[in-house]
């Protein structure tokens, strides 16, 4: 076959599985050569089939097309009813806005990062507050042009900003949620009572055993295996006024091999941490967390109303 049919028959099976898409997409702002553009209604694509053969388009979206609308184009019959529902879902929710809390390199938040810029989370990373303004978190940020503000004061770094400072920037930045990824300090009282439920934590252990003051790091997986605890994994929680002791939203297990040592059994949960945040993330700016009368939180199955993990 020429490269011109193959060509031809790509963009033709492209058009048609973008064709189910475009009621949904029709408004969103999208960019052709150097000047924007908004798409045209449906009714008026039929022209595209009859462009010339070697025509080359250069349209593309403005903003990633987010992962709902990816999976209705290639979805079976089974399974496009439920995606249509989360498809629908996500047009009526606001893409929300992040602040990123970390102390050393920073890994959980380049996943945040990434998976966002992927369109799978439905948010943005709109600033990052550190204590260590050199650390490998606060390097990524800069490098991505993402603004990073220093938190809390202290006599080595002046600059700093004070709860209250911190608390007006955030807001400067319409922030929604703060996700602390590795930040060693304890979050005061005011941020909390700023952001009621809507500040989350990871921790490297399954809480709330070997939590608390203290149990950060290497320190974590050390005292698992000493325990002899056959289980670990890592934790993600709302923050409250004291370490790991918030309201548990979501654990992952890994096991504790018999000649594991803190190193081996940090990057085992290291692996989860990253899966189980985004996918945790994803479902607080789609807004499926919901409370139990009890205070406990869940999160609700995307595109199902009463069915939970």
């Amino acid at each position: 076959m020429e490269s011109g049919q193959a060509n031809s028959g790509v963009e033709k099976m492209s058009m048609q599985l973008m064709i189910p898409l475009l009621p949904c997409i029709q408004s969103r702002a999208c960019v052709c050569g150097e000047e924007k553009m908004s798409l045209p209604p449906p009714s008026s694509f039929h022209y595209l089939s009859q462009r010339p053969q070697n025509y080359t388009p250069s349209l593309k979206l403005v903003n990633p097309m987010p992962k709902a609308f990816k999976a209705l184009a290639f979805a079976p019959d089974s399974e496009s009813g439920r995606l249509k529902n989360e498809v629908e879902e996500n047009l009526h929710i606001r893409r929300k806005k992040l602040a990123v809390f970390v102390s050393g390199g920073g890994s959980n938040f380049k996943s945040l990062h990434e998976a966002s810029l992927q369109g799978r989370i439905h948010g943005e990373v709109s600033v990052v507050v550190t204590d260590k303004p050199g650390c490998g978190g606060s390097e990524y940020a800069n490098e991505k042009g993402i603004p990073v503000v220093c938190f809390p004061r202290r006599s080595s770094l002046p600059t700093a900003l004070s709860p209250f400072d911190l608390i007006t920037r955030l807001r400067e930045f319409q922030v929604d949620f703060l996700l602390l990824a590795g930040f060693l300090k304890l979050v005061p009282v005011e941020l909390v009572q700023a952001y009621p439920r809507s500040i989350l934590n990871i921790h490297p252990s399954l809480l709330p055993s070997f939590g608390g003051k203290g149990y950060y790091g290497l320190k974590v997986h050390k005292a698992v295996i000493a325990s002899g605890a056959r289980y670990s994994g890592p934790t993600i929680h709302f923050v409250d006024e004291h370490f790991d002791t918030g309201r548990i939203l979501a654990q992952r297990v890994v096991p504790v091999l018999a000649k594991d040592t803190p190193e081996e059994l940090a990057a085992r949960v290291l692996h989860e941490e990253h899966q189980l945040y985004v996918e945790v993330v994803e479902a607080l700016c789609e807004e499926r967390i919901v409370w139990r009368n009890d205070g406990v939180p869940l999160i609700r199955i995307k595109g199902r109303q009463d069915e939970y993990w």
